[in-house]
């Protein structure tokens, strides 16, 4: 299950590349994230989160997951049950995926007409170096 990349809620959280290291072993991240051992378990036996596991099999929690964690709380303090914060959660990620593809849609439109305005600007030749002289007609009255 691919997890929601969240900021971390504390300050001076580890940002970028290190806030995916797996570091904390279960205890001491329910401990970080307020909830007991076992919630954890049950977070991950319902595809909530899914920690990194050792060689050995032991899972390991990152501060990503510990946002995430803290995300789950907020939504259950807020009277959702797992299942529907399976559902917010999956809703955020493809809310999230949406707005990558509009801004990567932005960008390749906005691409599109600087090449389409680069593409008219070379073919507009100045009246003064046109081959073809241009000449006013006068208009003749009836």
């Amino acid at each position: 299950m691919a997890t929601v990349p969240t900021p971390t809620s504390k300050p001076g959280g580890i940002a970028g590349d290190d806030a995916g290291r797996a570091v904390y072993v279960i205890s001491v991240a329910a401990e970080l994230a307020g909830v007991h051992p076992q919630t954890l378990r049950i977070y991950e036996r319902k595809g909530l989160v899914d920690p990194s596991r050792t060689s050995g099999g032991s899972r390991r929690f990152s501060e990503r997951d510990l946002a995430r964690l803290r995300h789950i709380q907020t939504l259950t303090a807020a009277g959702l049950n797992l299942e529907g914060v399976r559902r917010v959660l999956e809703l955020e990620a493809e809310v999230t995926r949406l707005h990558a593809e509009l801004e990567a849609a932005h960008i390749e439109a906005r691409d599109a007409l600087e090449r389409t305005h680069r593409h008219y600007r070379r073919d507009l030749v100045p009246l003064n170096q046109s081959p073809i002289p241009w000449v006013r007609r006068a208009r003749t009255r009836r």
